[in-house]
């Protein structure tokens, strides 16, 4: 019996171990560094990103999330909170609940920032609209952090994100690709829900889309832009086929477009006919690409990009030498490579839930 007791408490230990490893196993990770920070367009030279090793830097971080409402922005939490853990840092993450809530995310950061914050992490609502408040917290030297969404102003210290407009680049050459191999002779009809409107991630992928297919035989008949909630891109979707699901022959949008796409169009009997492309990955994508439900995705290692934040933070903030502009290296998956992905790379594990607070009593949500 003690036999079995111990080996139960080795396997237990083993497990436990492991489990804390993969915490801090993600580097080093292939990123491009942008020369000339900020600038969309710039060049860029390819490196294996290592973040500090120093695990106790005693630091009060705000993290602010346009919402939480799906699995790509519970991803970054995932990242963003576990690398807080490892340095050992403090963490509380407002949400303002959709990209309607510009003011409510400012209203956010500044009671953040006033309760303490040493430096922000943002996933900006709006490309030009936290420009003013950002200028304020640079003059109170607090470091903000550009996450996943894009920021016009360049009195940020650091951007952590890819270049969305090639992300819809990338899933636009896919389906040219696709086409051309296959010698379609006939319009490629499409509709693209690129995402909410003014939301700069927003308009850069549908700048990169619309760039890659044209001249193609691929037409996009109807665009609808809306807020990444599962409600508000079903409403959607149905208003689209609605109207034009007899000439349909793609739903191209964000992962929750996708996901919602799944359902609609089996419900119509559409999925044998109309195909789905997401132009970023979810873990719903990432199992319906596995399940043939949707062709494919790109990837930009969003946990990675909510990693490599904090760590610019934390060197910021400790005076360190840092990129200032750094994003994952994207690709795009389908049935063909997905069983090579690394998810540690893009989804949350099973079971994470959303975690608003980091080494705090209180939370201040």
């Amino acid at each position: 019996m003690k036999k079995k007791l111990f080996l139960l408490f080795l396997t237990f230990t083993f497990i436990l171990c492991k489990n804390v490893l993969a915490e801090t196993d993600w580097f080093p990770y292939p990123v491009e560094v942008w020369d000339t920070p900020f600038e969309m367009t710039s060049t860029r030279t390819r490196i294996d990103y290592v973040p500090l090793s120093n695990t106790h830097s005693n630091l009060n971080i705000c993290v602010s999330f346009p919402h939480i409402k799906d699995t790509y922005w519970l991803a970054v939490n995932f990242g963003i909170s576990q690398e807080i853990k490892r340095f050992g840092s403090t963490m509380q993450l407002y949400q303002a609940g959709g990209y309607d809530n510009l003011a409510l995310q400012i209203k956010q950061i500044r009671q953040c920032v006033e309760e303490g914050a040493d430096g922000v992490i943002v996933g900006s609502i709006s490309y030009d609209g936290l420009n003013a408040l950002i200028s304020e917290l640079k003059n109170k030297d607090i470091p903000v952090i550009d996450v996943i969404n894009g920021i016009s102003t360049k009195n940020i210290s650091a951007k952590s994100l890819v270049s969305f407009e090639e992300m819809g680049r990338k899933a636009g050459e896919y389906l040219v690709s696709r086409h051309r191999e296959e010698q379609h002779g006939n319009d490629v009809k499409i509709a693209w829900f690129p995402g909410p409107e003014g939301a700069g991630w927003v308009t850069s992928g549908n700048k990169g889309f619309l760039d890659a297919i044209a001249g193609s035989n691929l037409e996009v008949v109807v665009t609808r832009y809306g807020d990444t909630g599962t409600a508000v891109q079903s409403k959607l979707i149905n208003e689209v086929l609605n109207r034009y699901a007899e000439e349909l022959d793609y739903i191209v949008g964000t992962g929750v477009t996708a996901e919602a796409a799944v359902k609609i169009l089996r419900k119509r009997g559409l999925n044998k006919r109309i195909k789905i492309i997401s132009y970023y990955l979810t873990p719903s994508v990432y199992r319906d690409i596995l399940r043939g439900k949707i062709m494919a995705s790109p990837t930009d290692s969003t946990v990675i990009q909510g990693r490599i934040a904090v760590d610019q933070l934390v060197r910021i903030l400790n005076n360190k030498s840092y990129s200032k502009h750094v994003g994952p290296i994207l690709y795009v998956l389908d049935k063909d490579n997905i069983q090579q992905f690394d998810r540690k790379s893009m989804l949350a594990p099973s079971g994470f839930q959303t975690t608003y607070t980091v080494n705090r009593k209180v939370s201040l949500e």
